[in-house]
């Protein structure tokens, strides 16, 4: 076993699904979603342009747990088949060989949940609106408390890997939280504001299967994510407050973070998390570890999730030997760099296969084939003029989008020589899940094709998916 150079802390990391960093109160967002996890982040570092460069959560998780991209994982696509490449080690893993146990709560079946020693499931549901509310989050508690008592009693350090199913769709809060943010008439019939999601054949069901019979108003399903955010932030406290019982909780390293952020109304894509716009690759990244992060901190440059590991690695104090796509965060903590890179590759393999290039200034959206959208091939969108990505300059801005790309393909080409693997998204044979498609040849086919339907079907999907792996 390699020496150690000090003490190992726990590990508590928080894989928060499909939270936005900017519905957070924490990261400037209008109504108080977070105070709890505001907390954290001021006893702490928060990361203010921190992304998950690769969506949808298989692909996220792969890169947050590894510390490697998706060249070296070949993890791309929602519906992964098979294991994660051997050659690539997971953080639970790599720990293991500095003495560390390790436990993860609701995250069994992903290609990159390889490799902890406990795992333990709790009922995440998938319900409609007739069969009520979902305290998610309570039930992750109830499973996650008895396990932190026994970990307390290990001489070990452990890691505990906590997956919240909370903000992910369908958005049902329980009490208080569904009407804390919303007071108006959700069934307004003057109200036509989901009217588009209505229309949309692929996920009108199974949106509506659980949203209010007669739902007119998108404010308020927005203002039930909010509330799904709010109600995860005050069960996360119990966490907290079990940590601190045990006086335990400045010698643990907390990490909060998701694997993906959600489209709610923007870009027609409709109360999930697919499409390469900032709504969905900006997450939160949170750490808290006293004396060896600073309190209070926010650090303004450019992170992604495979930089997560190096970092955690780097704060513990362990040199693994192994090199990572990612890098340590910590000399942008100290100020010593603006970022490691500024403009990153970004691809999306859920309902949509695309992927692009992304600057402070400037994003480009290549699709790899026709998608159910009906959305142009190519897409430019001036990041600075035009953050919320409204207004496509491909046409307008041909050299800009040309520069882009090459920029892109040089990337492709200098990683694919360095791991000598081809880039995965472009190997995804039926990436959609219906065998023997392959890809769409127009809009009009994936539209007809792709189908989310009634919840207990999106579970049953998600169950086999599970099964492949």
């Amino acid at each position: 076993m390699p020496p150690r150079r000090r003490k190992l802390p726990n590990i508590l990391l928080f894989g928060i699904d499909s939270l936005r960093a900017d519905h957070m109160s924490c990261y400037g967002y209008g109504r108080l979603t977070t105070p709890h996890l505001d907390r954290i982040a001021q006893e702490g570092t928060l990361f203010e342009r921190y992304y998950s460069p690769h969506i949808p959560t298989t692909s996220g998780y792969a890169n947050m747990l590894t510390g490697m991209d998706v060249f070296s994982t070949q993890v791309v696509a929602l519906r992964h088949k098979g294991p994660m490449r051997a050659e690539v080690k997971t953080l639970p893993e790599i720990l293991r060989e500095y003495g560390y146990t390790s436990t993860c709560v609701g995250f069994r079946g992903n290609a990159a949940s390889r490799g902890f020693d406990t795992y333990i499931d709790y009922d995440s549901g998938w319900k409609t609106w007739e069969e009520g509310r979902m305290p998610k989050a309570d039930n992750l508690n109830q499973v996650t408390i008895p396990e932190l008592d026994r970990l307390h009693k290990q001489k070990q350090p452990w890691l505990l890997f906590l997956r919240h199913l909370d903000p992910h769709s369908p958005y049902l809060p329980p009490a208080p939280f569904e009407r804390m943010f919303y007071g108006g008439n959700e069934c307004d019939p003057k109200n036509k504001s989901l009217e588009g999601m209505k229309s949309f054949k692929p996920f009108r069901d199974y949106l509506l299967s659980w949203m209010p019979p007669g739902i007119t108003d998108k404010e308020y399903v927005i203002a039930q994510y909010d509330g799904e955010i709010a109600y995860m932030d005050a069960a996360i406290r119990a966490l907290f407050t079990s940590l601190e019982a045990k006086g335990t909780l400045d010698e643990t390293l907390i990490v909060i973070t998701s694997d993906h952020g959600e489209t709610l109304d923007e870009h027609d894509c409709y109360f999930d998390h697919h499409g390469l716009y900032d709504c969905t690759l900006h997450v939160p990244l949170i750490i808290r570890y006293p004396g060896y992060i600073p309190a209070g901190r926010r650090v303004a440059g450019y992170a992604q999730h495979y930089d997560l590991v190096p970092t955690l690695l780097d704060l513990v104090g362990i040199d693994s030997g192994i090199a990572f796509d990612g890098h340590s965060l910590l000399p942008m903590v100290r100020g010593e760099v603006a970022s490691h890179r500024a403009e990153f590759y970004i691809t999306e393999c859920t309902w949509m296969r695309k992927h692009g290039w992304r600057t402070p200034h400037w994003k480009l959206i290549e699709a790899l084939e026709p998608d159910f959208h009906f959305k142009p091939a190519l897409e430019l969108y001036n990041l600075v003029e035009d953050p919320e990505e409204n207004h496509n300059l491909a046409e307008a801005e041909p050299e800009m989008a040309a520069r882009l790309k090459a920029r892109m393909d040089a990337w492709i080409a200098r990683r694919e020589a360095e791991t000598g693997l081809p880039n995965p998204i472009t190997t995804q044979g039926d990436w959609h899940g219906h065998a023997g498609v392959g890809a769409f040849t127009s809009s009009q086919q994936a539209y007809d094709t792709l189908y989310i339907g009634h919840p207990r079907q999106a579970q049953q999907l998600q169950a086999k998916a599970k099964g492949e792996r």
